[in-house]
């Protein structure tokens, strides 16, 4: 047997630090640091993704996940669109729109709300409100008349819009 003098091995009295790990040391990895960083790098990278998909124009996508922007897709189409100004009695001025959604197709659609827009000569938007439709599914070939009226909308207004809107926001 060897004995080893422990005095002999001890490091010198200024540079001892009774916390110090003892050789061979690997110090400890957080896992929790990785695993966010990886979620991190899963979330930018659906949010990317999700993104391009819309960007590039995926029909009604941005309407069926319920963002406030992007089209209505539908196939009903607005026939007999009629804009007229009118003085009633209770003094103002009524501004009424009325008209026709067709559905072209062979199967039963979902007729969203009717936004009205007023624009000025320069495409400006002054004025907007939604139509709710009598009817909420429209059968195949069928039609379905709408109107609607605002009092006091500005007054020059030179374009009227018909357009369907989205669920939410627009």
């Amino acid at each position: 047997m060897r004995f080893e003098d422990p005095a002999a091995t001890a490091p010198p009295p200024g540079d001892y630090d009774p916390f110090a790990p003892q050789p061979p040391f690997k110090p400890r990895r957080n896992p929790a640091k990785r695993w966010t960083a990886a979620a991190f790098v899963a979330c930018f990278s659906m949010l990317l993704g999700t993104g391009a998909i819309i960007y590039s124009g995926a029909p009604g996508l941005a309407s069926q996940l319920g963002l406030g922007f992007g089209g209505v897709e539908t196939p009903l189409r607005f026939m007999d669109k009629a804009v007229e100004r009118r003085n009633p009695a209770g003094g103002g001025e009524l501004f009424a729109v009325s008209g026709k959604v067709v559905n072209p197709t062979g199967e039963r659609q979902r007729v969203p709300d009717i936004r009205v827009e007023l624009r000025d000569a320069k495409g400006a938007l002054l004025y907007a409100w939604r139509i709710t439709p009598e009817v909420r599914m429209l059968d195949p070939k069928g039609a379905i008349d709408f109107n609607g009226a605002k009092l006091d909308v500005p007054g020059n207004v030179r374009i009227v819009e018909f357009t369907f809107a989205n669920e939410i926001g627009g």
